[in-house]
């Protein structure tokens, strides 16, 4: 199943933004240092990006997708925004590893 188109790329921005400056402000009100988290946080297109495909796990019954899966449908989110193409791009590589939000960490529960 592929992501289905919502909204324009610049209202799904905006709420991407307004979502991030909540995240910072409850971040900085509960007293963390922003040298210390900012690096942590996504970008406004990687939030977009992991919204759409939230939005495309949600359509698909909840269940997470194998690797493939997940490649396909950050492809076919690109095709359908083109100007998150780096955005996509970055999160399919490796580069991210160290942000805990990311997809491609693997926790270890234990």
């Amino acid at each position: 199943m592929t992501p289905r188109r919502r909204a324009s790329l610049e209202l799904l921005r905006a709420e991407a933004a307004d979502e991030l400056s909540v995240i910072v402000e409850e971040r900085l009100l509960g007293g963390e240092d922003p040298w210390e988290f900012i690096e942590e946080l996504p970008t406004i297109d990687e939030l977009v990006v992991f919204t759409l495909r939230a939005e495309n796990i949600a359509a698909n019954g909840g269940v997470r997708p194998n690797a493939a899966r997940h490649y396909r449908v950050l492809r076919q989110i690109a095709l359908d925004y083109p100007a998150l193409t780096p955005a996509v791009w970055k999160l399919l590589g490796e580069a991210n590893t160290h942000r805990r939000w990311d997809a491609v960490v693997r926790v270890d529960a234990r």
